[in-house]
């Protein structure tokens, strides 16, 4: 038998607080999206100073990252202007996202779902979304 883990409610919440506080560390307020292997909302923050503009975009990099089963800033370069696979953001009704900040969520090697961050820089967006990973992982020890 084959199992695949799943996040719950509560692991959602374990991740948002690890983004959260990284967020916090670095001085920038987030929206901080966390989804399921398919791509559907469990949990969403929104600092108090997050962008508006970038709730849609948080949720949108948390769905690429679990769909894809990989980093939105892995797309950066082939789906940009130019790269052999433009074209792919317009992909899922638009919700496919080539910025960083979206990660894959792994648990034993199986896709568990994705997280996204949005109102930083791409690279800050990254480091908030892989310490909610971190913080889950740490949690599971």
């Amino acid at each position: 038998m084959i199992t695949t883990p799943k996040l719950t409610l509560s692991d959602a919440r374990i991740i948002l607080e690890g983004a959260e506080a990284k967020a916090k560390e670095i001085g920038v307020d987030m929206d901080i999206a966390v989804v399921d292997d398919g791509g559907h909302l469990l949990a969403f923050i929104r600092m108090d100073g997050a962008r508006l503009t970038s709730i849609d975009v948080a949720i949108n990099k948390a769905f690429t990252a679990a769909c894809a089963r990989r980093g939105t800033h892995e797309y950066a370069m082939i789906a940009g202007a130019g790269g052999p696979a433009f074209g792919m953001h317009a992909s899922n009704q638009g919700r496919f996202m080539i910025v960083g900040g979206g990660l894959p969520i792994f648990i034993n090697n199986a896709i568990a779902g994705g997280v996204g961050a949005s109102s930083g820089s791409p690279e800050q967006d990254r480091q908030v979304s892989q310490a909610g990973i971190d913080h889950l992982l740490d949690s599971l020890k």
